[in-house]
């Protein structure tokens, strides 16, 4: 699958209020979540000691909620990018929510829609919402907004 390109501000305008796109599956396998509890030095039980978890609440570890979220870059290129100005940054996140917990073993995808397109001193701010699906599952994993800033 090739992620989409969005050539011009006249482009991403267009697709306010609509779904960008959907990218493939990602597996969350225990050693993903063993590296980031080890780069972000948060070794809770629940993430990283799978015989504890196993009898936890759960059934087995699950993912750390961060994680999910980092994985929204990962998520986006897969679905789209911006091909217009010069840069573009990561402004920040709004309405970060984690309805439900990654067992794992999961596997994830992601729904891009651009909620809107606001210009600003430097450039085009966009809101992107994600919702992180679970395979199999009805609730998301995450859902959020991430703000980029398309400098022009």
């Amino acid at each position: 699958m090739s992620a989409r390109v969005i050539g011009s501000l006249a482009e991403l305008r267009g697709l306010v209020g609509a779904e960008v796109g959907t990218s493939d599956w990602v597996e969350i396998a225990q050693e993903r979540i063993d590296a980031f509890a080890d780069a972000t030095e948060d070794h809770q039980w629940i993430h990283v000691d799978v015989e504890r978890a196993t009898a936890g609440p759960f059934g087995a570890p699950i993912a750390h909620g961060f994680l999910t979220l980092s994985l929204l870059p990962q998520f986006a290129s897969r679905i789209f990018s911006i091909g217009f100005g010069s840069a573009r940054l990561n402004y920040g996140l709004e309405s970060v929510r984690f309805p439900a917990p990654v067992p794992v073993g999961s596997r994830l995808r992601a729904t891009a829609s651009v909620e809107s397109v606001e210009e600003t001193a430097k450039g085009v701010q966009a809101r992107i919402r994600y919702v992180v699906e679970i395979e199999g599952r009805d609730r998301p994993a995450c859902v959020a907004t991430h703000i980029v800033l398309v400098v022009t």
